[in-house]
């Protein structure tokens, strides 16, 4: 049986003090509720830094290079009707204040405590990659 792939990005944003962005899924999408790392679906003929850089312009309100977006790790996760390809960058420079565009609620958290925000399945995975890494 064929599942269709989805490609989606996402990015740990970290500020100054080692803390990670995480925005919570607001009422009305799929998992809302769920804490994940801000990013979007890849659209057709993007690279996945290319839909960081417009998806936290969209989100967040902030400007992005894509030469301070890292490659970290990525997630790959079986959904119920789709299979889930997630490449995760780590970013630590950007301009313009991070705030909240589409109504969704955020907060910077210490890795450590990233297990305290339930978050989608493909997401938790990457929480140790963090940890380790701040």
């Amino acid at each position: 049986m064929s599942v269709k792939l989805i490609l989606v990005a996402a990015c740990a944003l970290i500020d100054a003090d080692g803390r990670v962005l995480i925005a919570e899924r607001p009422p009305g999408k799929p998992m809302a509720g769920l804490w994940e790392f801000p990013g979007g679906k890849v659209e057709s003929g993007e690279q996945p830094e290319e839909t960081l850089i417009r998806e936290l312009k969209e989100e967040l309100g902030i400007d992005v290079k894509q030469e301070c977006l890292a490659p970290l790790t990525f997630a790959s996760h079986r959904y119920p009707d789709f299979h889930l390809l997630m490449p995760l960058y780590v970013c630590r420079r950007w301009v313009g204040i991070v705030a909240p565009r589409e109504g969704q609620r955020l907060k910077w958290v210490r890795p450590n405590n990233l297990r305290d925000y339930p978050m989608p399945p493909a997401d938790e995975p990457l929480i140790p990659h963090l940890t380790t890494l701040l």
